[in-house]
């Protein structure tokens, strides 16, 4: 493990205090007992804000991006994360905070990727490839499975936004091969095959707070039985 604890030192100001995971998480702080661990929730459950924060302390691009890179500063820190302490191991210090060059850490978010991608395609420590002449799911993998290998800290806000099943799946190998080798991912979620990863610690967060839940207990998977098993009643609410 290279990151073992969150905590916020004071609510932020403003808005985010008003999440209750955020609430939650400055009040009791958070354990993370896995090398994989998913945060799930509703959209404004504040998943975005605590990936966000988590970014922030460890040296990355809030908006996503490389730590330690030269071609981009991180900015100014969200206001969450300007209040949030993390508890490294030695060698979470390490390769969060250690000589530039050798840091390995970075942060996949979706939304964000194409614009990163034209800003750093084939510069050194980046992927080749121009990922506007690949669909939007093979440039989601050029790009995962040159920056999240090996032992560092990767952070993933809905990595399955352009995937199909099967390539969900193949994320999820590509996760368990990370931990496998001494790395650590938090990745923020609407997926019941990612959160389906044996082994992996699920967090989810609502007007609860946040809590540690099993796959077969998410709302997300009840949901997703449900609908599988009679599309129509859902359909219909929406009618």
């Amino acid at each position: 493990m290279l990151l073992t604890h969150l905590t916020a030192r004071q609510l932020p100001e403003d808005w985010p205090a008003a999440l209750p995971p955020v609430r939650r998480l400055a009040e009791r702080g958070l354990e993370l007992t896995a090398r994989v661990t998913f945060f799930v929730g509703e959209n404004g459950s504040g998943k975005s804000t605590i990936m966000e924060a988590i970014a922030d302390v460890a040296g990355i691009n809030s908006a996503g991006g490389k730590a330690g890179t030269k071609y981009a500063s991180t900015g100014p820190m969200t206001p969450l994360g300007e209040v949030l302490d993390a508890d490294l191991t030695a060698s979470g210090t390490w390769l969060l905070h250690g000589p530039r060059l050798k840091r390995r850490a970075f942060f996949f978010r979706a939304e964000t990727l194409f614009n990163l991608g034209q800003n750093v395609s084939g510069r050194p420590g980046f992927w080749d490839e121009d990922l506007t002449e690949q669909s939007h799911g093979e440039g989601f993998f050029t790009v995962l499975e040159r920056m999240v290998s090996g032992p560092g800290l990767y952070l993933m806000d809905e990595p399955e936004a352009a995937l199909s099943f099967l390539s969900c799946v193949r994320l999820a190998g590509l996760m368990q091969r990370v931990a496998d080798e001494g790395g650590q991912i938090i990745c923020a979620t609407h997926s019941p095959i990612l959160t389906g990863l044996p082994g992996a610690q699920i967090i989810e967060l609502g007007e609860h707070g946040m809590r540690t839940t099993a796959w077969e207990d998410l709302q997300l998977v009840d949901h997703w039985r449900r609908f599988l098993a009679k599309p129509d009643f859902y359909l219909r609410q929406e009618e």
